[in-house]
């Protein structure tokens, strides 16, 4: 009998990249205090991986207690520059503020899925990716995040690599499906040796 995947995540993009790799699945969005738990687990020092990682297997465990039967996978995406974790922008001058902080530096960016089943989580992976930011001007930069706004108010650091974002960037260290959320390939091989998606 084929495992019933449940994404438990409202992002659009995810749910596309499982689409293109013709992954039968179905969503529904998690609703946890993601600031609470990520100001709780800062305030002990915790790494942007076990930050990102737990955030990840809070939203599958939300889901699977609802859907004990299916294969749950939640994600979580992490921004760390610096001993900073930066979050998605609320305004324009948040947005504009990050990528001023960001540019001509290096950060990571850290994706998480966990997939939770039987009760319990049966597979986790965090991603990293090292992201070399050009040294944009402040006239690009302020043009950019008028141009962008509905687009990168829900993306970390304010901006999406699959848009205009990728000409903030010199190089970029790591896999394209973590930078967009989602560490696809490993995601696939667990399925795939599972036994949930055909080999």
């Amino acid at each position: 009998m084929q495992d019933q995947i449940i994404l438990a995540s409202g992002s659009a993009i995810r749910a596309q990249l499982l689409r293109n790799a013709d992954v039968p699945f179905s969503v529904q969005v998690a609703r946890i205090d993601e600031e609470a738990v990520r100001l709780s687990l800062q305030s002990e020092n915790a790494s942007p991986r076990d930050i990102a990682d737990t955030l990840a297997e809070l939203k599958a465990q939300k889901i699977a207690a609802r859907n004990p039967d299916a294969l749950v996978i939640g994600c979580d995406q992490v921004l760390a520059f610096g001993q900073d974790i930066l979050t998605k922008p609320d305004t324009k001058a948040q947005a504009l503020a990050q990528l001023h902080a960001l540019r001509g530096g290096k950060h990571q960016l850290l994706s998480a899925f966990v997939i939770y089943g039987e009760g319990k989580p049966l597979w986790r992976h965090v991603g990293v990716v090292r992201l070399h930011m050009r040294d944009a001007s402040d006239d690009y930069l302020a043009a950019y995040v008028d141009r962008n706004w509905d687009h990168i108010r829900d993306a970390v650091g304010a901006y999406k690599l699959e848009q205009e974002g990728v000409r903030l960037f010199t190089r970029i260290e790591g896999d394209y499906f973590t930078v967009l959320g989602l560490p696809l390939l490993e995601l696939l091989s667990y399925l795939t040796l599972r036994g949930t998606l055909p080999s």
